[in-house]
């Protein structure tokens, strides 16, 4: 809580030497935090009456392959909205001018995961399966191409 208080402190005290489309870009990202907090909240909300009621009644069967299949398809929608909300809140504060390539590429490798937990291989074909495998490794090589050049860039300071 204080970090985020800081962070907000930060904002205001860059408000006034900040050029207009600056401003822009932090009050669309202000505004896109908020949503995706609202998105947030819901969403955890209903994992957890899902979850607990499920448990609770003996409705949900957390062994069962599709129920399991569920959960944490729900989780990783969670964990891929908290990252994304995470990286905006350093463009509100202009901790960062633009979101970071490398961390836009993590996102997807977690959308990437969440897709394989919750694909059903009984009715996916062979053709989807190798374009999820293109894609993961596309954009595995290129997170570890870009990490690579930063590590070197490091190096060299």
């Amino acid at each position: 809580m204080r970090e985020m208080l800081s962070r907000w402190r930060l904002m205001i005290d860059r408000w006034s030497t900040q050029t207009f489309y600056q401003r822009f870009e932090s009050i669309v990202a202000l505004i896109l935090t908020f949503m995706i907090t609202l998105v947030i909240m819901v969403a955890l909300f209903r994992l957890f009456i899902g979850v607990v009621g499920g448990l609770v009644f003996g409705a949900l069967n957390p062994l069962e392959y599709t129920v399991f299949q569920t959960v944490f398809g729900q989780i990783m929608t969670l964990l891929i909205a908290l990252e994304f909300n995470h990286t905006l809140q350093y463009v509100v504060t202009r901790q960062q001018s633009i979101i970071q390539t490398k961390v836009v590429l993590l996102i997807a490798l977690l959308a990437l995961a969440r897709k394989f937990i919750i694909l059903d291989l009984k009715t996916t074909s062979a053709e989807a399966l190798f374009g999820l495998a293109a894609i993961t490794l596309a954009v595995g090589i290129t997170y570890w191409l870009m990490r690579e050049r930063d590590d070197r860039i490091s190096q060299q300071d």
